[in-house]
């Protein structure tokens, strides 16, 4: 048996040190839309109106450290964008907020960005291609790369 076709993943709740902090990063630099807050200790965020995509609370985690490295958690989110040009804008305000990228890749299905969060959680933000430019073996298998993405080109696109 396989999962229905049309499963999406709904939403990521992350634990966070500091809810201002990460409401800053979430909606002031990436541009999520504040929902619901949940006075001091909890958020919800969203991408167009809907209830929430990203939760955001400090229920155990307040004032709390990330996990070291070599420990098992979530390696990233990550955030899938309409076009090349919503993911060049986010971009330009990363760029703007001075926020650090840890790297930039072309996947051949996928252009991604990737950055930490104020708490150390990964993010990605990507935008797929269209499935007929997918990458393909001579089979008509998947092919997806490693490539460097021209983040100057992205950026352009703003």
């Amino acid at each position: 048996m396989t999962i229905h076709p049309e499963t999406r993943v709904g939403h990521v709740h992350l634990k966070v040190a500091d809810l201002d902090r990460a409401i800053a990063f979430y909606s002031g630099i990436l541009g999520f839309e504040v929902t619901q807050r949940y006075g001091p200790q909890a958020a919800f965020l969203s991408a167009g109106g809907y209830h929430h995509h990203i939760g955001l609370n400090t229920w155990e985690s307040r004032g709390a450290t990330p996990p070291p490295p070599g420990h098992t958690g979530l390696y990233h989110t990550a955030f899938l964008f309409p076009d090349r040009k919503s993911l060049a804008q986010v971009l330009k305000r990363l760029v703007e907020a001075g926020w650090p990228l840890d790297g930039a890749s072309d996947h051949g299905v996928s252009e991604a960005l990737y950055l930490t969060d104020p708490d150390g959680n990964g993010v990605e933000l990507y935008r797929d291609r269209p499935e007929a430019e997918w990458p393909r073996n001579a089979d008509g298998s998947l092919s997806m790369t490693s490539g460097r993405l021209d983040v100057r080109a992205l950026l352009a696109e703003a």
